[in-house]
């Protein structure tokens, strides 16, 4: 049965895609529903057709699912961030501990059983909302020629003018709003994507959850920094009126590019970086209650750090978790950012090793290592496969054998996943445990086939919701070296 394009049909949704979108199937045809929730009857419009399955769009609701609920955020389906939030948490919970077994099933090849048998129970939040640390804006002008920040709409860059998102901080609609009341007193222009023209692209706000302190980064297309503004001292007494206000600064991005971050930064106010505080949390324990260590951290407009704090302690405290440290072990940390997960590791090991391709992570992973009075890391730069090729063929280790063949190599890649040449190095060097954290079920499946394929067998596997209401999940997974 072939659809006709704008036909409405009647569907019951049975089931979950990985994009967050209800599956039904009408006369055994499969129909791709975007906003429908899983138990949902409802009436959807065909706007694609492909062979053996179509999409469409969700027109009305007929017979409620049990697990639909009534989204807090108006412009949830405009936007496109939020893909579940018209879904219960605890069946967004359920999906996503899906979501893993089924890519570790279907695409890293494990045998049902025996990844049922090394899943551990989804680590969930108290409360799915207001969770965010950071947020990048675009800004632009609407069709009556106003300036507007919000959203881009899902696979647009049409931006939804929308100053309170309810994954970010309240403080953030404060932000925006004085920047875009500034923006239209001294008539600051927003940058045009079509003709390259204007001042203003984005507009970037982190906030220490820990520390209360706000950082503002303006993405502006410009080649200088200073005295871009009228009346600067006008914006900078607005958005200093704001309690925790610690850091303003821009980045300069003159380029015809989609990429956010300019590489230059400029402190217009303030202090250039901004901190948090993570904290060691008992994981075998309910509740996951605190152990009473914690790292504090410098973080500046470009810094990989997590977005969610709350999580992120959970997420750190289990990787150290499952590497089993004992206060003897050299660990490898690759890809390790600012040195959050290597310092976290370098209170139970003897010694860590961390690698990150950005120079200025690096630098900010000394700094971090001597902020909290860590003495057993160190850092490389470079590209995880070229430093650890390096080591292994002998040119950086100084006779150490223990940097050729270390106890524990924890991963946590971005979401394409691991390199092939990364992943063929880790497997000459043999460590005991592999620890690897990964935001992508699909890329964390493929990489595992690889390792688990030569020598290793797969230990443990467990999600923490890092995202709530998206289709986004992190997973923390240990590999044990097989015996000979």
């Amino acid at each position: 049965m072939k659809f006709e394009k704008n036909e409405i049909v009647t569907v019951t949704i049975e089931d979950i895609g990985n994009e967050g979108e209800g599956i039904g199937r009408v006369n055994g045809f499969t129909l791709f529903v975007k906003d429908a929730v899983v138990g949902d009857t409802v009436e959807a419009r065909i706007v694609k057709n492909k062979k053996t399955y179509a999409y469409g769009r969700l027109e009305k609701v007929l017979v409620p699912s049990p697990f639909r609920v009534e989204p807090k955020c108006a412009w949830h389906r405009q936007c496109g961030g939020c893909q579940l939030q018209a879904c219960s948490y605890e069946r967004q919970l359920i999906f996503k501990q899906d979501k893993i077994r089924s890519c570790l099933i279907r695409i890293g090849g494990f045998a049902p059983e025996q990844v049922d048998a090394c899943m551990e129970p989804i680590v969930g939040m108290e409360d799915p909302f207001r969770y965010r640390n950071k947020a990048q804006y675009p800004v632009g002008t609407d069709r009556d020629g106003n300036v507007v920040a919000g959203f881009y709409a899902a696979r647009t860059h049409n931006i939804i003018a929308h100053t309170d998102c309810w994954l970010g901080p309240v403080e953030n609609e404060t932000i925006l709003n004085c920047i875009l009341e500034y923006m239209r007193d001294y008539k600051v222009s927003a940058y045009d994507e079509n003709t390259g023209t204007g001042l203003v692209r984005h507009i970037l706000i982190r906030k220490g959850f820990a520390s209360g302190e706000i950082m503002v980064c303006l993405v502006i297309n410009a080649k200088k920094a200073f005295q871009i503004f009228p009346d600067q001292d006008a914006l900078l007494e607005k958005l200093t009126a704001i309690e925790g206000m610690t850091s303003v600064s821009v980045s300069l991005n003159p380029e015809q590019t989609n990429v956010i971050m300019g590489k230059e930064i400029y402190t217009l106010w303030g202090k250039d970086t901004i901190s948090d505080t993570i904290r060691v949390r008992d994981m075998t324990q309910t509740g996951f209650p605190l152990t009473g260590k914690e790292l504090t951290f410098a973080i500046s407009p470009l810094s990989f750090y997590q977005v969610n704090p709350v999580q992120t302690e959970k997420l750190y405290s289990l990787a150290l978790e499952y590497a089993g440290l004992t206060g003897q072990e050299t660990v490898w940390d690759l890809y390790c950012g600012i040195g959050t997960i290597s310092l976290f590791l370098a209170g139970n090991a003897g010694r860590v090793y961390g690698v990150e391709v950005i120079p200025q992570a690096i630098e900010d992973a000394r700094k971090n290592a001597e902020r909290n009075g860590i003495e057993n890391a160190a850092f490389f730069v470079g590209k995880a496969e070229d430093v650890l090729q390096e080591i292994y063929e002998g040119g950086m280790a100084d006779n150490d054998e223990r940097m050729l063949h270390p106890d524990v190599i924890v991963v946590d890649p971005p979401r394409k996943g691991c390199d092939s040449v990364c992943l063929e190095v880790m497997l000459k060097m043999r460590p005991e445990r592999i620890v690897y954290v990964s935001c992508d079920p699909a890329t964390l499946a493929r990489d595992l086939k690889v390792l688990c394929g030569d020598g290793y067998a797969l230990e443990r596997v467990r999600g923490v919701d890092q995202f709530g209401g998206t289709v986004h999940v992190e997973t923390v997974v240990s590999i044990q070296r097989k015996t000979s």
